[in-house]
């Protein structure tokens, strides 16, 4: 079965009917991996939408019970500080969003995010491991 490391811009999509949710959904069939930095991301975006009128408390905190669910390998951070900080370095991005890229090295498969901006500055990297390994929604829903 494919494995495929995704981001809160994903997870979220799953719970939350957005635009791509179609296509999140369709993720599921792959491994799914993550660092476990997801799990306060999704919880921040959640309280997010609930702050801007774009979801109810009980919606919110439904939403957060299935995503408690959801069938994703969660990884350790601290193994991937030291290749995450480096690659923040490199592509001038925010080590948060970096994690999610050092998983999906460490473990050789491709990152899906529907964040546009984390996918530029991927996609511009000089290194090619990087450049290569990153999907859009749609790449990574037409890849399964």
């Amino acid at each position: 079965m494919t494995v495929l490391v995704i981001d809160a811009s994903i997870a979220v999509k799953w719970v939350v009917q957005e635009p791509g949710t179609p296509e999140a959904l369709a993720l599921r069939k792959a491994t799914l991996a993550a660092p476990d930095l997801l799990v306060p991301e999704c919880a921040n975006i959640l309280w997010k939408k609930h702050r801007l009128g774009q979801l109810t408390a009980a919606e919110a905190t439904a939403a957060a019970q299935l995503l408690e669910r959801a069938d994703i390998e969660l990884a350790p951070m601290r193994a991937l500080l030291h290749t995450a900080t480096a690659l923040a370095i490199e592509l001038d991005h925010p080590a948060y969003d970096c994690l999610y890229i050092a998983l999906a090295l460490e473990k050789g498969c491709a990152f899906a995010t529907a964040d546009q901006r984390l996918l530029r500055k991927a996609q511009q990297s000089p290194r090619q491991d990087v450049a290569a390994m990153i999907l859009d929604l749609q790449q990574a829903a037409a890849s399964l």
